[in-house]
């Protein structure tokens, strides 16, 4: 089953999920064969393990609260806070709060 991604020029709604966050899911907004932005969800207590992807990403916080832990270095995260982090660094967070994020990946072949 083909995954349904936005089409260029269409607006995408990221404001907050507030009492939808809970029965949500990460989707895939959109991706081309440079970048992919997504969704990310992830419920109070739940790990997003360490791993490395290749390109450069940032990360914004649209609700919630996680710690982000980069190259060692853990950082707490709350809505309205972006970080960027260059391409081959190890990272990986925990959700303190329920949490919606806005992840964009420079894809890297």
């Amino acid at each position: 089953m083909a995954i349904d991604h936005a089409a260029s020029g269409q607006v995408i709604d990221v404001f907050p999920l507030t009492d939808r966050l809970t029965e949500s899911r990460t989707v895939a907004l959109f991706k081309t064969s440079e970048i992919e932005v997504m969704r990310l969800i992830v419920a109070a207590g739940k790990t997003v393990p360490s791993h490395e992807v290749k390109g450069e990403i940032t990360v914004q916080c649209l609700e919630g609260e996680v710690e982000f832990t980069a190259a060692g270095h853990t950082q707490r995260m709350t809505a309205g806070q972006l970080l960027w982090l260059e391409g081959g660094v190890a990272h990986g967070l925990t959700a303190v709060r329920d949490a919606s994020l806005l992840v964009t990946i420079v894809l890297r072949k």
